[in-house]
């Protein structure tokens, strides 16, 4: 049984399509205070004749797991005046405690201590299985991870990085903003958060997690992009390897990983928008390593990687409910 807080927005959205369909999930409720008492699909049109479920003001605690698909800073407030039982597991989409220092955290009246575990499957699979209270990363900070992990895990990432990458509008949210307004984002492009972005820090972290002595500046510019959904990075750096050996270097540290793929050919987002897939590709140009990573940013980024963690956490395949087909065209 689960449960699905701030269902309303584009996460919860994504969560309640791949919920409906996971043969192992019963959706007790789907909480949200700005819809409640509505249909699910009086927002999500695209449910209609999917399902009768209507959004709840209240929760309730025969559930299993929940989700929290709140905005950032939301979540801790959530679980500070709404104190979820020691025996419901926990999967966070937002940022607050995917960071080391943020992870443990005393909630509620009785200040119970929740320990959050960073929800990357490709970094994390063995902890995820036995974690009670799940950060799900941010979906910049999953494409950039993704393209960057197999070289710090051989120790490799001895050099600067430079990553450019555009999102869909869908990564800023539900709430209009004068940047995903239509009429500004259609036939546009802009550079936002240049050097600074907050997922850059889940990045630097992962990254020495398995390379201790990384010091190497990360150099990212993230731009919006004219289209909805979907993350393009392309990032490279200073490397030994040829292509033959950083092909099998990427292949073999996702062996095992059924989301992850790896090819020398060229990748474009139609094949990974609407799955739960991550798409990258190794190429070296000189004595530069030229590494593409793409995927949808509610799906791997967000939502996907959600119930890809949840099937961990349950024992189950993390395969199901996640058999997801792209649209080539």
């Amino acid at each position: 049984m689960a449960g699905i807080v701030g269902g309303a927005g584009y996460t919860g959205g994504e969560m309640l399509r791949i919920l409906i369909n996971h043969p192992d999930v019963e959706i007790a409720f789907v909480h949200s205070t700005s819809s409640a008492g509505k249909h699910v699909y009086d927002v999500h049109t695209d449910l209609f004749g999917d399902t009768d479920l209507k959004f709840a003001a209240e929760l309730a605690y025969n559930i299993d797991v929940l989700f929290l698909c709140l905005g950032h800073g939301d979540a801790k407030k959530f679980l500070d005046t709404n104190p979820i039982p020691d025996n419901i597991k926990v999967i966070d989409l937002s940022q607050d405690f995917r960071l080391v220092g943020s992870r443990k955290s005393e909630v509620g009246s009785q200040k119970s201590v929740k320990e959050f575990i960073y929800g990357l499957p490709e970094l994390n699979r063995e902890a995820i299985k036995q974690a009670h209270n799940i950060a799900n990363p941010g979906c910049f900070a999953t494409c950039l991870q993704l393209g960057l992990l197999p070289l710090a895990d051989k120790k490799l990432l001895n050099n600067e990085v430079h990553i450019t990458a555009t999102t869909g509008s869908t990564g800023a949210g539900q709430s209009p903003s004068a940047t995903t307004h239509f009429t500004w984002r259609n036939d546009n492009l802009s550079v936002y958060k240049a050097f600074e972005h907050q997922h850059l820090n889940e990045v630097g972290q992962s990254l020495k997690q398995l390379q201790p002595d990384f010091d190497k500046a990360i150099n990212f510019i993230p731009y919006r992009g004219d289209y909805t959904r979907g993350i393009i990075a392309s990032m490279y750096t200073e490397s030994d390897l040829s292509d033959a050996e950083a092909l099998k270097l990427y292949q073999h540290y996702y062996t095992g990983h059924p989301f992850t793929h790896v090819t020398s050919h060229d990748i474009d987002l139609k094949q990974v928008v609407n799955t739960n897939k991550c798409f990258i590709q190794v190429k070296k140009h000189g004595n530069k390593l030229l590494i593409i990573s793409i995927l949808d940013n509610l799906l791997k980024g967000a939502s996907g990687q959600a119930v890809q963690n949840m099937n961990l956490m349950f024992g189950l395949d993390e395969r199901v409910g996640l058999k997801l087909k792209a649209t080539g065209f």
